[in-house]
């Protein structure tokens, strides 16, 4: 999966969950926001048993993407 399409489908899988009674998703910039914590997570903890991690390029420009949607 490229980096876009992993940021998207991130993205995508958070504007589906449901926040509160009272709303029907969340929107897109709280989805998106919700997407770069997540892959900050994957990245400390790649960061955590790799050294160096081989995946940081990958995840970094996912956050890129995110940032750019």
């Amino acid at each position: 999966m490229t980096p876009k399409e992993q940021a998207d489908e991130l993205v995508r899988r958070y504007m589906q969950l449901r926040p509160h009674p009272t709303e029907d998703y969340l929107d897109n910039e709280d989805a998106k926001l919700c997407a770069l914590i997540a892959v900050d997570e994957i990245i400390q903890s790649f960061n955590d048993v790799m050294i160096p991690n081989p995946f940081n390029q990958y995840w970094q420009k996912v956050k890129q993407e995110i940032e750019n949607l």
